[in-house]
């Protein structure tokens, strides 16, 4: 085969799995050049071999251009009674603790957590013996009450009673899932998720029904209406703002239509909102709680994404919810760490969070806007990396034959972590998709290790 037959193959195979889309721009020449090592003239037969088959197109100094009819989004909605996950997330999470370049961990870099103001005031109440002590199992009243207008400064008028203080995001989802679900009910997610729905999901016993992402907007509406006709789905679970681990936020526009969707069809949304301070510029993404006509949407969130996993404060937007979210809660994990609310309402109270907020999106920008460039240089053409203006994420979706979880067990025999794709969709038959922390300040040892990340996709290539 000739060489510009395999980079015309490589793009085609791009197109139709719906990783280029219609009208978005194809690296120039130059690039193509520099990323492939094929000459200019292999390059530009091979531009010039798909234009004339239709599938991309050329404008005047402005260069090529994936052609509205070539893309092919496969739609499937896949059911899974059976799941099987908690095994793997275990032995990820053991071995993303001990290696030394942690590019799998789901943490922001401890580097830029940890606000030097918030451990002071931790350490000034931590000497008072009484804050110890748990006076309210639903959480302190003082913090709900800033939460809550936190929602209501965002147009979500919200009462102190509504919230429900947790330890951690992930408590949050557990607890709402539960107050929602029995064993044998169908839920809904995304078919490429955080691999905390799925543990949850077999820990209760559910049916999980999951939908494909769409490749422009990162949401598909059709494949959304058409799963919960097709099931008796009764709650969903969405990440919408800042996706775990694709990156994108999902528009407006499309979550409006949403809110209407599960008000039309009476279901309820546990919305997994716990990067929602990470956009980088403009105004915060709308949570769903927006959009929320009949009281469909538990909002759940963290402090620990923002402030670090030392302060694993998290809490429900319950509403109705809240008294019997609150009585699952005294079974389980009692009650979040009243010290630390205590200090967190201080620190909030005065400004330091949003102040802190400020420098920790724009840290992120610079860092994860660094790793890309990198990447994007390093990588061949045939790696396709989805790059979104918030969090600190990458997702490198990798050529069909390369298995992501090889990778990943290649890389841990070098000390580096990074997060494969069989964590986030199982039962899926695609797995070559892996997930890139980026939250690192840039220095020789971590170019080092990105090093080694790049040639290890390079040889399963």
């Amino acid at each position: 085969m000739y060489k510009y037959s395999k980079l015309t193959n490589s793009i085609k195979q791009l197109i139709q799995n719906g990783e280029l889309y219609p009208h978005q721009k194809l690296p120039s020449l130059r690039d193509q050049v520099q990323r492939t090592g094929l000459s200019l003239m292999t390059v530009l037969n091979a531009y010039q071999e798909l234009e004339a088959q239709g599938i991309i197109y050329s404008i005047e100094k402005s260069g090529y251009f994936v052609a509205p009819t070539s893309a092919k989004v496969e739609k499937q909605i896949n059911l899974n009674t059976q799941i099987e996950i908690n095994s793997l997330v275990f032995d990820y999470l053991q071995a993303t603790q001990s290696a030394h370049i942690p590019l799998g961990s789901p943490f922001p870099s401890n580097d830029i957590l940890n606000p030097p103001k918030l451990t002071q005031i931790l350490g000034q109440i931590s000497r008072n013996p009484a804050n110890y002590q748990i006076q309210h199992f639903s959480g302190n009243p003082e913090l709900k009450k800033l939460i809550a207008q936190r929602y209501t400064m965002q147009g979500i008028p919200t009462q102190a009673d509504d919230i429900v203080i947790t330890s951690g995001c992930l408590d949050a989802l557990n607890l709402a899932l539960q107050a929602l679900t029995k064993p044998g009910d169908y839920i809904l997610l995304q078919q490429t998720i955080f691999y905390g729905a799925w543990q949850i999901a077999e820990k209760l016993g559910l049916k999980v029904v999951t939908i494909p992402e769409n490749s422009q907007t990162g949401f598909d509406l059709d494949a959304f209406e058409q799963a919960i006709q097709q099931y008796p789905i009764k709650v969903c679970w969405f990440m919408l703002n800042c996706h775990n681990p694709l990156g994108f936020t999902v528009s407006e526009e499309i979550k409006a239509r949403i809110g209407e969707l599960l008000d039309q069809y009476q279901i309820y949304l546990i919305e997994d909102d716990v990067y929602e301070e990470l956009y980088y510029r403009g105004q915060k993404p709308s949570s769903m709680k927006t959009y929320d006509k009949g009281n469909w949407v538990l909002h759940c969130s963290s402090f620990s994404k923002t402030l670090g996993a030392n302060f694993r404060i998290g809490w429900v937007h319950a509403g109705q919810f809240a008294d019997h979210i609150q009585h699952l809660q005294l079974m389980s994990t009692i009650s979040a760490n009243p010290l630390i609310q205590k200090a967190l309402v201080e620190f909030i109270s005065n400004h330091h969070y949003e102040k802190h907020l400020r420098k920790l999106r724009r840290t992120l920008e610079k860092n994860k806007k660094t790793f890309f460039a990198n990447l994007r240089q390093s990588l061949p053409a045939c790696c396709v990396i989805e790059n979104h203006q918030s969090g600190y994420f990458l997702w490198i979706n990798l050529p069909e034959q390369v298995d992501s979880m090889q990778v990943y067990q290649s890389l841990l025999k070098e000390n580096i972590s990074v997060s494969p794709s069989a964590l986030f969709s199982v039962g899926q038959s695609q797995k070559n998709g892996l997930r890139i922390n980026c939250s690192f300040e840039w220095t020789d040892e971590i170019e080092r290790s990105i090093n080694k990340v790049v040639n290890t996709i390079q040889t399963a290539i």
